[in-house]
């Protein structure tokens, strides 16, 4: 196969992927987290932390 060609699945090909995080010390999967929780997961915010300055 080329770089040209892509490969396309149907959805009923496609298998659910569970994610997973960590909550309060220790890993659980968000399918179940309740409503609240799965609110506040979708709300998260994302970050990189800028390298420090005294990096040698």
């Amino acid at each position: 196969m080329n770089n040209d060609e892509k490969i396309k699945l149907d959805d009923n090909e496609r298998q659910q992927c569970e994610i997973w995080t960590r909550v309060m010390g220790y890993h659980r999967p968000v399918s179940y987290f309740n409503i609240g929780k799965k609110g506040e997961f979708a709300e998260r915010v994302h970050f990189e932390e800028e390298s420090s300055c005294c990096n040698l």
